[in-house]
């Protein structure tokens, strides 16, 4: 018969870990902790060994006495384990070592042989290992029930303590649990376990680990003090849930961590890993506040709000909340298993049309093509654009669309044009781009359809208005895409884990940023400023998070779904809104969410203020930075449409006058004036300009907006914000 017995590490729980060390979650097929035998109480250690093996440390593995006192009781009526703690180790390690039912079944089997074999091992497992660390694997591995395996979980299980601050009625409570885990349960069997513990207390006494006087103390108990937590095993009671799904379905469906799915789950389930996530507890927090406040979890609407927070030039995903909980049972109102933020092979959805905030794909194809900020079109209410061509060669039916409310803005440029989301500009400008050339650029940036599919796919060809954002995607592809425009052109692959710590194996996978540049840094910083005006006088007049920020609202055809993406120069972070059961056929209208009614939701009205107030507190963790300036080749000249002049000496500085001349001289230097009408505190005198947005100095193109801030007295209501009308210039899918 063999001797020598393999003793691999039990299996151990998993653990995610957020940026600032806090538990995410736990995941694990046994609830185990390993840990060493000096962490482990001594008074726990003496109540085992009086318990179980009262010679362990005199024995050589198999104890003569022991096994025949057990026998001769067992003859008398009396049933005895007769086992040593050594011989109890073996049995433990051939079962958690099986790797068939039928070597299950050999190690649990009630035979000679199998007692045998028991005893061979222990034999030689005594010459290999110490008494301690013998002990210490005992205790490590022994299931103390309740689904607490070893010594550590069981202390925090039943009493919320490390193992190593277990007292002697702690500790006699849990060594007489596991020879018989069910029977001795204290949450299931109380007084059994009481009564056991008696038991374990007066072995003690007779092998003088303690005195009669201590073990009284103990007996005098008439209750169980126990302190029993809940399972925490998987992403259900997760602090971020749907992360944590997140992470489990990447580390199964990579095959650097395994040969199959199989062998990657057991890993992860098994190994005692170490996660160290990409996930700011602050960020997350404020993004789940900020979803669940406007969108409650329980609405009777069914409506869902899902937000991702992204960091630009790493990939690092930082927050990733919906108001949702997080379960099966998706008839249950207000929880899914679905993460809307993910793609399909992520656990997602297959996507939602994302509106305007796919307008800016487009800006990126034109400025890649040279065309400048003055690139202008004439942008009425409604237009006919014809003789598109998708990436097939396939010519498109002309395609008339409308803005929203019938607007007619007359001739915008890239700036205008973009501060009035106007449907009528982003028309024509994807028709002098290229359609194809726009749907390469979409994907240049990472973008492709929740599904997993590409937008020329010759089975499902992008249609007339891509720029529009008919296409559905994830908010996490859109939030990567934005991240790529705020960190200069470099995309970068989502990031979940920086770090794996396999405890078993004592090894580190570290995982670093995979980005590549993918788009000129001009391209991108000219994207960057365009979003820029939308904080002023566009249509997220009012969303400003006290720093530089770019950002688009979106609206898809009659209010189905609604967005928000936006960024600061180290952040990226998108939001979606809508109804999950098919935003076109539950849509955004005459709805009440958090005792608000709304006749009809656009990008700005909700998901707008989730992205600001989450944004708000999430700067509050990271540097203050400046986007780069607009890059000087797109400042003039207007590519391949009608140009707009670009004034020279930039914005005029006003700050001081009244209001009469400061309209006056920006009008004649060529901007149009939008006056707030709130004013902000400053120390100008009450009623001239305060300030003035863009700064004075800026280069904008000819009929640009420059908002103008009054200052206010002291006895008005002031505001540091810009209020304007979010939604009336916001568009609709054509």
């Amino acid at each position: 018969m063999p001797a020598d017995l393999e003793t691999p590490p039990p299996p151990e729980r998993s653990t995610m870990l957020d940026t600032e060390g806090g538990v995410i979650a736990d995941i694990y097929d046994q609830n185990r902790e390993l840990i060493d035998l000096e962490d482990m109480a001594p008074i726990a250690q003496d109540a085992m060994i009086a318990i179980e093996d009262n010679r362990f440390y005199e024995h050589g593995g198999f104890d003569f006495q022991g096994t025949f006192r057990a026998a001769l009781r067992t003859l008398q009526g009396q049933t005895e384990g007769g086992s040593s703690i050594t011989q109890q180790y073996v049995k433990n390690i051939l079962i958690e070592s099986a790797e068939s039912q039928e070597e299950l079944e050999a190690a649990r089997e009630e035979t000679l042989d199998r007692k045998i074999r028991e005893l061979r091992y222990a034999a030689s497992l005594e010459q290999d290992m110490t008494k301690d660390e013998i002990l210490e694997g005992y205790l490590n591995i022994a299931y103390f029930g309740d689904g607490a395996y070893g010594l550590e979980s069981a202390a925090q299980h039943y009493f919320g303590v490390s193992a190593d601050e277990l007292d002697l009625s702690q500790s006699s409570l849990l060594a007489g649990i596991v020879r018989y885990p069910y029977q001795y349960n204290p949450r299931t069997n109380p007084e059994q376990a009481m009564d056991r513990r008696q038991t374990v207390l007066n072995g003690m006494v007779d092998a003088e680990m303690i005195t009669e006087e201590e073990a009284d103390e103990v007996r005098a108990e008439e209750e169980l003090d126990l302190d029993v937590s809940e399972p925490d095993n998987g992403c259900m009671p997760a602090t971020a849930p749907f992360f944590c799904d997140y992470i489990v379905r990447e580390i199964e469906q990579n095959e650097e961590f395994g040969e199959d799915a199989a062998e990657r789950a057991r890993w992860l389930r098994t190994a005692g890993l170490e996660i160290h996530t990409t996930l700011h507890p602050d960020m997350q927090q404020a993004a789940q506040d900020a979803v669940d406040s406007w969108v409650p979890r329980d609405n009777e609407s069914r409506k869902v709000a899902a937000q991702v927070l992204i960091e630009p030039g790493t990939g690092e995903i930082r927050a990733m909340a919906q108001s949702r909980d997080y379960g099966p049972d998706e008839s249950n109102l207000g929880e899914t298993s679905i993460n809307f933020m993910a793609d399909y092979d992520h656990g997602g959805s297959t996507g939602f049309q994302p509106g305007s905030t796919f307008k800016p794909i487009t800006l990126a194809a034109a400025l890649d093509q040279g065309m400048g900020f003055g690139t202008s079109y004439d942008s009425p209410g409604s237009t006919t654009v014809s003789g598109q061509v998708n990436c097939n060669g396939g010519r498109l039916p002309s395609w008339t669309m409308s803005n929203a409310g019938d607007s007619d803005a007359g001739r915008l440029d890239m700036v205008g044009g973009t501060q009035q989301s106007s449907n009528t500009y982003f028309a024509q400008l994807q028709a002098d781009v290229g359609l194809c050339e726009t749907i390469e650029m979409a994907e240049t940036l990472g973008l492709q359809r929740g599904d997993g599919t590409s937008f020329d796919n010759p089975n499902t060809q992008a249609n007339n208005s891509f720029t529009l954002g008919s296409e559905e995607i994830s908010p996490m592809g859109l939030a990567n895409a934005y991240a790529t425009f705020a960190s200069g052109g470099e995309l970068c692959e989502p990031l979940p884990f920086t770090r794996i710590e396999d405890n078993q194996s004592d090894t580190t996978i570290e995982l670093e940023s995979d980005c590549e540049q993918v788009i000129d840094s001009d391209v991108a910083d000219g994207v960057s400023y365009l979003l820029q005006q939308t904080f002023s006088g566009g249509t997220a007049d009012g969303l400003e998070i006290g720093r530089p920020a770019a950002g688009k609202t979106g609206t898809t055809d009659g209010g189905a779904a609604a967005w928000f993406a936006g960024y600061t120069p180290n952040l990226a972070g998108t939001v979606f809104v809508g109804d999950p059961r098919g935003p076109q056929n539950y849509p955004l209208r005459n709805i009440t969410l958090g005792g608000r009614h709304y006749s009809f939701v656009y990008g700005a009205t909700i998901p707008g203020p989730i992205w600001q107030e989450t944004f708000q507190e999430s700067v509050q963790h990271i540097p203050n930075e400046d986007f780069p300036a607009a890059p000087s080749q797109y400042r003039s000249g207007g590519g391949n449409a009608t140009q707009a002049s670009q004034q020279s000496g930039g914005v005029p500085d006003v700050v001081g006058q009244s209001e009469q001349a400061a309209v006056s001289t920006l009008e004649e230097a060529g901007y149009t004036v939008n006056v707030s009408d709130n004013p902000i505190r400053s120390e100008e005198a009450a009623g001239s300009v305060a300030a003035v947005n863009p700064n004075p100095g800026t280069a904008l193109p000819s009929g640009a907006t420059v908002n103008v801030f009054l200052s206010a007295d002291d006895n008005t209501d002031a505001t540091s914000a810009i209020p304007g009308d979010p939604i009336s210039l916001q568009p609709t899918v054509g």
